[in-house]
């Protein structure tokens, strides 16, 4: 299976996305956009900062927790990772980020 962008609507009448790797794993979750249009806005934003270094915050949970956001050229954060075991967990979690987003195709569930 190929990776992909899988965009929903949440219970609240709001759009989400998350970018899934080719095992069907989700490697990065979006926040809630009001519109749908903001939300596939949101996909291509991710698709065009993925492949830089320079856009991922590496971070730690309160708990120590590794994760990981993208943001966009403005600063916005566009992705968030879940918790990670440890540190490499969380470096490839990036990588796969990289390797995945910007080629990744959308899957509309909102229909």
């Amino acid at each position: 299976m190929a990776s992909r962008f899988e965009l929903k609507k949440s219970k609240n009448d709001k759009f989400v996305f998350n970018l899934l790797a080719d095992n069907g794993q989700v490697i990065l979750t979006s926040e809630l956009y009001d519109s749908k249009a903001s939300a596939l806005n949101g996909i291509e934003s991710v698709k065009k900062n993925a492949p830089d270094d320079g856009r991922y915050a590496r971070l730690s949970a309160k708990d120590g927790s590794p994760y990981f956001t993208l943001k966009a050229g403005n600063g916005q954060v566009i992705g968030l990772s879940h918790m990670f075991s440890g540190e490499k967990a969380r470096d490839d979690g990036i990588a796969s980020v990289k390797a995945n987003g910007p080629g990744a195709v959308t899957d509309d569930q909102t229909a």
